[in-house]
């Protein structure tokens, strides 16, 4: 089993930035991958980055490309999402998720995900 603890997450004014943070735990693969998604209140869960833990090779979504930069700490098993120019729009719960094998941007490739964080960005 993997287990994964997301923090990190508060309330900002737009414009704002905050960075979460995702430790990782338990069984270990060669070859994974960790990302992050989010789901605002009455939407579905959507991609927002990944990264190729041997690589450090990130993908981002559209949506937060240029604002949101995703990095891993290899001694420290966690990986990092610096969110800079908040808006309104990024307002969701945050979450961290792991899957065995390359990078993937859809959430049904991932078997291990942690309890999330909120974001709220105010206006």
């Amino acid at each position: 089993q993997v287990q994964l603890v997301e923090s990190g997450g508060g309330l900002v004014q737009a414009g704002g930035s905050l960075r979460l943070s995702c430790i990782t735990s338990g069984r270990t693969f060669s070859r994974y991958a960790m990302g992050w998604f989010r789901q605002a209140p009455g939407k579905e869960r959507e991609f927002v980055s990944v990264i190729n833990w041997t690589t450090a090779y990130a993908i981002y979504a559209a949506s937060v490309k240029g604002r949101f930069t995703l990095s891993r700490d290899k001694a420290k098993n966690t990986v990092y999402l610096e969110m800079n120019n908040l808006e309104p729009e990024d307002t969701a719960v945050y979450y961290c998720a792991a899957r065995e094998g390359g990078s993937r941007t859809t959430l049904y490739d991932y078997n291990y995900w942690g309890q999330g964080t909120q974001v709220t960005v105010s206006s």
